[in-house]
């Protein structure tokens, strides 16, 4: 059996979901802690930086034309499968240009970049690069009648410059809570996990602003329900923070609010026992279910990084809709 230690998927800023017709669906609830595994096509650009030469600082990828959020390709003509692919692919051209293939906003353009030599004698192009991300999260709900689950409730995305993955394949493996770090205000927390790769749960399909999409090959319980409409007031949150069991604590809808993009929901927890383990809401919660009258209504996204006891959500019924949308794209 082969394991990992490795960290939450989390995001620490409001994102939004997408409108909805209303309508009723039977649901698996999920509140499971898994390990995520995403790998993206190409190597993304997650950063233009700069190369201290003997001769001063200078930016290749810049001078080339190249832009955050870019994706590379091909290099030299040959398809890249990681960042280390096209780190090998400089070293071996001596300082040469290497051609490179970059999509840019659904367009493919190519472009040329001539290394800068460090002055540490290295070729270097000045950007530093994104191949792929792994953590834990958590299952929101499994669609029985589709074998398709939704998680996170945001996107997996680069945490240094916040930009969403282009995703080329995942997976999701079965996880189990190690430990807790608890938030503090200013501090937020963080579940901390241990992934079991030989145990494939299923694959991840989609990677949107509003969550994660993919299908399960097995699915490791939870009960079924109708999703519903969110009100203020009493709720709960279903999470693992501790091994792999899936708690229920109480919290409370605070707000409820609408724009372009859908609807959202401030909460607080008030379960003595949740904030006595975490502080609240941290890092590796994301996804957690939020029900409310025995209805899955919505699904916990951040926390306040002042109040870990208090936080935001994603409605279903958005999670729902950005799921159809990203299948029919």
């Amino acid at each position: 059996m082969k394991k990992t230690a490795i960290s939450a998927l989390f995001a620490l800023l409001l994102t939004a979901g997408l409108p909805v017709a209303a309508c009723a669906q039977e649901l698996v609830v999920g509140g499971q802690i898994v390990g995520i595994q995403v790998s993206t096509e190409g190597v993304l650009v997650a950063e233009i930086g700069a190369v201290d030469t003997a001769e001063g600082r200078r930016s290749p990828a810049e001078e080339a034309g190249l832009k955050q959020g870019d994706l590379i390709l091909e290099a030299g003509g040959v398809t890249l499968e990681d960042a280390g692919a096209l780190i090998d692919t400089v070293r071996g051209l001596d300082g040469a240009p290497v051609d490179l293939l970059v999509r840019r906003e659904g367009r493919e353009l190519p472009l040329t970049v001539t290394p800068a030599r460090s002055a540490e004698g290295q070729w270097m192009l000045g950007m530093f690069l994104r191949d792929g991300i792994s953590g834990i999260g958590t299952v929101t709900y499994y669609d029985p009648e589709a074998g398709s689950f939704g998680a996170l409730g945001h996107s997996i995305s680069d945490g240094e410059g916040g930009l969403l993955l282009p995703l080329e394949k995942g997976s999701i493996t079965d996880a189990e809570v190690l430990s807790v770090t608890p938030g503090a205000a200013g501090a937020p927390g963080e579940l901390n996990g241990c992934s079991d790769l030989s145990r494939v749960l299923g694959s991840v399909d989609q990677n949107t602003e509003h969550g994660i999409y993919g299908h399960l090959y097995s699915f490791p319980g939870g009960r079924l329900v109708e999703t519903g409409e969110l009100h203020l007031g009493s709720a709960s949150i279903l999470s693992t923070v501790n091994g792999r069991q899936v708690q229920e604590f109480d919290a409370q809808i605070t707000r409820i609010y609408k724009d372009s993009e859908g609807e959202h929901v401030m909460l607080s927890v008030t379960d003595p026992e949740l904030k006595a383990r975490t502080g609240g809401i941290v890092q590796g919660m994301s996804g957690s279910p939020i029900l409310q009258d025995g209805r899955l209504v919505a699904a916990v996204t951040h926390v306040f990084v002042s109040d870990p006891t208090r936080g935001y959500g994603i409605s279903i019924r958005d999670m729902l809709q950005a799921a159809q949308r990203a299948q029919a794209a």
